[in-house]
């Protein structure tokens, strides 16, 4: 079979009805890298009227909102993560007329609109770090500014290392340090003082006049810094990030501030959400984002990072789950995005490489919550891995690797020598998932924009563009589209309450007379102790190296062996990543697969 034969059987054109309300609970929602995505006027950077200019194509995909990245004025010295004006539009991306009608057009199309919020830090040339520069009363208060350590303070307040590399502090002229986690353009704001906190407040309340649905908040985990700074103790921290404890990562008081931007999205009512980048240690650490009174969603990066191994997917989903059941939110799935190797790549690459991601997308989509997509996943990106030293942007690039004739950073930040235990999407190397989506043609910009793109698209992409797969019932974009259609479609699917499962307040209000769905592997109905559990999903056994897991009315299959497996048919086969072999009775799985199936 190919992967489009039922979909259009099976899907319509009406979305599932939430239970508990929340829109955000079953989305699909679609990350735009605005310089990447589409170019309007020709200077080779993607901008807000390119972007508006494709929104019909995710229509046409069937996601149900679109992420942001920042398009506020910016020196670009982190791709637009350093903010001089949260309020304005760099000219690089239009103007703020542009926002305002983007936001309309993507509502016309049924579309949410979601944008990038930077509160961890701004840029060095935003007019707070300028006064506290320029030595303005008070004006330091509102960053983390600090006296050296050691003789004539010389060495930094203490030995936090920046994510981009080298230490976390640069020294200013009259000798004071001040604290940077990323680049010594992004000073961290210190959220103790008030004025921070009334500022993002009215920023917030800026965009949602606008019009728009809700906000990812960058670094949601590094607001607050543990009191006194404290030293670490060790070095190559980067790579503790989301293992352990960090001083200035994932301090309880984040959570206040969480709470009072709950307090102010409720306040606007139309489903304006609040959705966290937060890297934690433990899955219930980020589960405490979610809880009733603070944010809607935050990012499950454990799913992101996971190997392409049975076991370890089986326990980052359960475990997932587990958290954010507990306290009544919408578990998150994401595969890529615009800080680490696309997964393609990260799967090995090549024919194989495209196989795997093809299910692993699959098996996202298939999952209880809300899912992710990074733009160009549905067109099978790889990671462009060769681009020239000369054409890259990412700051981390020339802080995290020394290069022929470079001097210490700005101030003497320092650089450091090449790591090989860094963590993917921190090595410098961002730019080769950024590099801007092909749309149609065989030579470059393959339809990017009018002329040129500012990161170098590989010979060969045409093959991959939107226009190239469109109609090819083999393609992954196709794959993508049925997959969306038939998620709105199947009632088992999407929701995490959906069927006899659901969060805890969905399943208080259970209507317990209703009949559940007949499902072959729980003859025993929800009142069964082994039934599904409150997701309404549930493994079943299955073959070493293939997943198993049932929903109302759906089952989900997926071989991690590189060699097809068989097994007996958990139902229809209605998509697969690659075609499936059944008689009806059985099935062989090809190898690095996954297929839904329905009864």
């Amino acid at each position: 079979m190919t992967h489009d034969s039922t979909a259009v059987q099976l899907a319509s054109s009406s979305s599932k009805a939430t239970a508990s309300g929340g829109w955000w609970r079953d989305a699909v929602i679609y990350q735009v890298y605005v310089r990447s995505f589409a170019d309007s006027d020709g200077d080779g950077i993607g901008d807000l009227r390119g972007v508006r200019s494709r929104l019909p194509h995710l229509a046409r995909l069937g996601v149900d909102a679109v992420w942001l990245t920042p398009f506020y004025v910016s020196p670009q010295a982190d791709g637009g993560y350093d903010v001089a004006d949260y309020r304005a539009v760099d000219p690089l991306f239009g103007e703020l007329s542009d926002a305002d009608e983007l936001v309309r057009a993507a509502h016309a199309l049924g579309l949410r609109v979601i944008v990038d919020v930077v509160p961890n830090h701004t840029s060095e040339q935003h007019p707070w770090f300028r006064a506290a520069l320029a030595g303005e009363p008070g004006a330091r208060e509102r960053y983390h500014f600090r006296p050296g350590r050691g003789p004539d303070g010389a060495g930094p307040p203490n030995d936090w290392e920046s994510i981009f590399g080298g230490p976390a502090w640069t020294r200013v002229p009259d000798g004071d340090w001040y604290l940077h986690l990323f680049a010594p353009e992004q000073p961290d704001l210190d959220w103790d003082h008030p004025e921070v906190a009334a500022e993002f407040a009215s920023v917030l309340r800026f965009w949602l006049d606008l019009g728009i649905d809700g906000f990812r908040i960058d670094v949601a985990h590094g607001m607050v810094k543990a009191p006194g700074l404290p030293d670490i103790g060790r070095g190559a921290q980067a790579t503790l990030i989301g293992t352990e404890p960090l001083p200035f990562f994932d301090q309880d008081g984040v959570h206040e501030i969480h709470r009072s931007w709950r307090r102010l999205l409720d306040s606007y009512g139309g489903g304006r959400i609040g959705v966290a980048e937060a890297w934690a240690p433990t899955s219930e650490r980020l589960a405490l984002y979610v809880r009733p009174d603070e944010l809607h969603q935050a990012f499950n990066f454990r799913f992101l990072n996971c190997p392409w191994d049975p076991a370890a997917m089986r326990t980052v989903i359960d475990e997932s789950l587990a958290a954010t059941t507990a306290v009544g939110a919408p578990t998150t799935w994401v595969l890529s995005n615009h800080d680490v190797v696309r997964h393609v790549t990260r799967y090995g690459g090549g024919a194989r490489g495209l196989a795997r991601a093809r299910a692993a997308a699959l098996l996202m989509l298939a999952l209880p919550g809300s899912a992710y997509l990074y733009q160009g996943e549905e067109l099978g990106l790889p990671e462009v891995a060769d681009l020239p030293d000369r054409v890259r942007q990412d700051p981390a690039f020339r802080r995290g690797r020394r290069q022929p004739g470079d001097t210490d950073g700005p101030a003497g930040a320092g650089a450091r020598p090449e790591s090989p235990s860094e963590p993917e999407g921190q090595d410098g190397l961002r730019d080769g998932c950024r590099v801007p989506l092909p749309w149609s043609g065989a030579e470059p910009p393959y339809g990017f924009g009018p002329a040129g793109s500012w990161l170098p698209q590989p010979a060969g992409w045409g093959g991959l563009s939107v226009a190239a797969q469109t109609g090819d019932p083999h393609s992954t974009l196709e794959l993508y589209r049925a997959a969306l259609e038939l998620r709105r479609a199947m009632p088992g699917l999407g929701a995490p309450e959906a069927g006899t499962g659901g969060d805890a307040a969905a399943v208080a209000g259970a209507d317990a007379s209703a009949e559940a769905p007949y499902d072959p592997y729980d003859p025993g109905g929800p009142d069964d102790p082994d039934g599904p559990d409150a997701c309404g999903m549930r493994w079943q056994s299955a073959p070493e190296g293939v997943l198993l897991f049932t929903r109302p009315g759906f089952a989900c299959t997926l071989n991690t062996h590189p060699d097809p497996v068989e097994l007996p048919a958990p139902g229809r086969p209605v998509l697969s990543s690659a075609p499936v072999e059944t008689d009806g009775r059985t099935v062989r799985l090809p190898p690095d697969s996954c297929t839904w199936w329905s009864w």
